[in-house]
């Protein structure tokens, strides 16, 4: 078994609203510390004073640190299969999923609280706050109310309630909440009759209604997760499923665009809310009063047209972010920064002096419609090409006068680089704003894609 005993500092405020400014991270086989990450982040917002006052973290110590999407990547990889360990789990684990909603990524892995542990195993302390509890098990705790030290100490505590645990409650727990062994035989045939290849699945009851669509990168795996969930949704999935049809696709983005489709023709009762919003933030332009592009992130408005779409606002900063820094652009016109005066970037020299007027806006405006020529459709025509469903294929999703047509898979290029045989391929699709935003989003997220500009066909 394989845990990861974290935690997390953040710059206090109001529910959900809460930054990260401090992780550590210890990967621990039971036995041993087999890797560790440890930083602090920078949050994008302030810090409350107490917590400030709390920790010895500042605003200032924060500036020059890595946000949460640069290090996302990292936090996903050390905790992969493991069991998430923390002195009150229930904040460390609520706190790390809510920043990768942010990002429109859905986090999810076990959790042990070793204060309910503790109290179970350890009983009769005086307190279990961390720093009580362990001062009175005799485990040296340093730098109290900063990650790394308070890690360590739930390390040392973990290791001392695994010697405790003599009925091994612990490892049976988790062993039982990761296999759910409880599944019915039902269940299990239809786990051992799914494929572990990208696609698209399609639950159905006795008389063959779809009741569920879903999709996943490795079927087999996402219905031994839906057939191991004791929500009340997943239970009456799993009563009433009786037979799942599939459809390979090989391309994630592929699957993205026929899962959205599939429910949009279908509308199986248990998809019916789950995906109501898959994007509510715009990115939208407009030049102002001395002829520079300025860009803005907003509620979508379906009567304008906008750049690209974004799951939540958080994602769109972050992202808007990273451009500025990519493109050489001012905080004050990528609307990040509402201080007078330069822009904070200015100081530090990814902006070059734009809100000082010390560039004009036609050399601005070139690398801003950069930025927008990258980041959506305009009027363009390409295809997108991507990996198909066996060796030698290739999937391609078109786009036509930035308008989303269709998907298909070919295995030798003539058939892209004809015109006739590039339309003969194509399945024909209809676009909207969900699957113009699936599009781009996955195209942000996979910059080695083979993106190809082709004439009009």
């Amino acid at each position: 078994m394989m845990y990861a005993i974290l935690d997390i500092e953040t710059t206090g405020g109001k529910y959900n609203e809460e930054g990260i400014t401090e992780i550590a991270i210890y990967r621990f086989d039971g036995q041993e510390i087999v890797d560790q990450f440890i930083s602090l982040i920078n949050p994008e917002r302030p810090i409350q004073p107490f917590v400030a006052n709390l920790t010895g973290i500042t605003n200032e110590m924060l500036k020059n640190a890595p946000k949460f999407y640069e290090v996302a990547k990292r936090i996903i990889e050390i905790t992969t299969d493991c069991v998430i360990v923390a002195h009150n789990a229930g904040f460390d684990y609520r706190i790390l999923q809510t920043e990768f909603s942010r990002l429109g990524f859905e986090y999810k892995r076990q959790s042990l609280c070793t204060v309910e542990l503790s109290k179970t195993l350890i009983p009769d302390q005086k307190s279990y706050s961390l720093g009580k509890l362990v001062r009175g098990l005799g485990i040296p705790l340093s730098d109290r109310h900063r990650a790394n030290g308070d890690a360590l100490a739930t390390v040392q505590l973990f290791k001392l309630l695994l010697t405790k645990d003599l009925d091994k409650k612990i490892i049976t727990k988790t062993v039982r909440a990761d296999l759910k062994q409880q599944i019915d035989d039902k269940l299990i045939r239809l786990i051992e009759e799914a494929p572990t290849k990208t696609g698209v699945y399609y639950m159905h009851r006795e008389d063959g209604t779809i009741i569920y669509i879903g999709k996943s990168r490795n079927i087999k795996k996402r219905l031994n997760q839906h057939f191991t969930n004791d929500d009340r949704k997943s239970r009456r999935i799993q009563l009433e499923v009786t037979q799942i049809t599939y459809e390979t696709t090989g391309s994630e983005l592929l699957a993205l665009l026929k899962e959205s489709e599939e429910i949009k023709r279908n509308t199986p009762k248990y998809n019916q809310n789950v995906r109501k919003s898959k994007f509510n933030q715009a990115l939208y332009q407009f030049i102002d009063h001395q002829g520079f592009i300025n860009l803005k992130i907003t509620k979508v408005d379906q009567r304008k047209k906008s750049i690209t779409t974004f799951s939540n606002k958080q994602q769109a900063k972050s992202y808007l972010h990273r451009w500025t820094e990519e493109y050489h652009l001012c905080q004050k016109l990528m609307g990040l920064d509402i201080h007078k005066g330069n822009c904070t970037h200015h100081t530090i020299k990814p902006c070059i002096g734009t809100c000082l007027l010390s560039e004009s806006p036609e050399a601005y405006n070139t690398r801003v419609q950069k930025l927008i020529d990258d980041n959506s459709f305009g009027q363009q025509n390409m295809i997108i090409v991507d990996r198909g469903r066996d060796i030698g294929e290739q999937s391609v999703v078109l786009i036509e006068n930035g308008k989303f047509k269709g998907i298909g898979y070919f295995t030798l290029n003539h058939q892209i680089n004809n015109a006739d045989i590039l339309r003969s391929i194509i399945t024909p699709m209809p676009h909207n704003k969900e699957a113009q935003h699936i599009i781009q989003s996955y195209l942000r997220t996979h910059k080695k894609l083979r993106v190809v500009p082709i004439a009009s066909i």
